[in-house]
């Protein structure tokens, strides 16, 4: 529960899951004014936690791709309306 307290912890994993194998660089700027330490500390804690795979290729330039695992999959099937949710209530006057 700790891990999805921390700042855009919960919002990562939504990203990841609607694009599916995602880049860096795709992650970012679908957040736009996330800090690159906060994103990559965020992408290491849901690796090491096992929500997220991490896949880097041997090519020039370097290439990693993000992608849920099966219990990402769940964690996100979750945060959706949670998310839905927060969105509307921001809405609100």
């Amino acid at each position: 529960m700790d891990l999805l307290s921390r700042t855009y912890a919960m919002q990562l994993v939504c990203v990841v899951g609607a694009v599916g194998p995602v880049r860096y660089g795709e992650i970012e700027d679908a957040f736009g004014d996330v800090s690159s330490s906060t994103l990559s500390a965020r992408l290491e804690e849901f690796v090491e936690a096992g929500y997220l795979s991490r896949e880097q290729y041997d090519e020039i330039p370097p290439r990693v791709e993000y992608e849920l695992t099966g219990s990402g999959e769940e964690l996100c099937e979750r945060l959706d309306p949670l998310l839905a949710w927060a969105r509307r209530q921001d809405e609100l006057p």
